[in-house]
């Protein structure tokens, strides 16, 4: 069994179960329309389920309208589907950090772990900031969400074994890129993909600092691939 990851732009990822993995399309913290970094547009977008890590426009401003679009199930935080089902959001999975749901028939799961950060959108609050395990098509991806640094993502990393790493390096609003490399040593996944860097003047776009001693790093462009056999 073995995944893809696709990197649509600034923190978004398409994650996609191949070989038996069901069909499962896993869509990550959709910002697209109003993304300059974007490589397609919300409207272009098919997935199965949409995990959205925390409440901020750039991580979850496209998840209604492709959930409703697509029928696609959201797994985000008690707040964030609360707010969801009141702008017509059927399949909703509401959840919080330490909690895990599975997929029907075994085709995978998501787990959610604490992430250092906050979380609100339009001047609500959202919940609790998370990061997100997605296990689809046998492999793990740990997707940080925004978050600084802290220690226990030794833990994550030792509970949850992730095949690979999404890891914020942006800077000034999360780590940056040493400390993001540190956080990659932590955890240990033997891929490590920084995001959330560039987008904007504000986040730095030098990502000379991450280099993760013992872990293969991929600076991914916005329509590119990666693959997780």
């Amino acid at each position: 069994m073995s995944a893809t990851i696709e990197y649509l732009g600034h923190s978004t990822f398409l994650i996609r179960a191949a070989g038996n993995g069901g069909g499962e399309t896993v869509l990550v913290d959709p910002f697209l329309d109003g993304n300059p970094k974007a490589s397609v547009s919300a409207g272009e977008v098919s997935c199965t389920r949409i995990v959205i890590t925390h409440g901020h426009a750039d991580h979850m401003s496209d998840a209604g309208a492709i959930a409703k679009r697509t029928g696609a199930t959201v797994y985000a935080a008690f707040e964030i589907c609360g707010y969801l089902e009141e702008q017509g959001v059927e399949n909703l999975e509401p959840m919080n950090p330490g909690g895990t749901v599975s997929f029907a028939d075994g085709a995978g799961s998501v787990s959610l772990v604490q992430a250092f950060h906050s979380s609100s959108f339009e001047g609500r609050y959202m919940g609790q900031p998370c990061g997100a395990i997605v296990r689809v098509g046998g492999k793990a991806v740990y997707h940080t969400g925004d978050t600084a640094l802290f220690t226990d993502m030794k833990m994550i990393g030792e509970r949850f074994k992730p095949d690979c790493l999404l890891v914020c390096a942006g800077d000034r609003f999360t780590m940056g890129p040493k400390d993001a490399a540190c956080a990659a040593e932590w955890i240990g996944a033997p891929i490590a993909v920084p995001m959330h860097y560039g987008t904007w003047p504000l986040l730095s776009d030098d990502m000379d600092g991450f280099t993760p001693t013992g872990i293969r790093t991929v600076l991914m462009e916005p329509g590119e691939t990666l693959e997780l056999d």
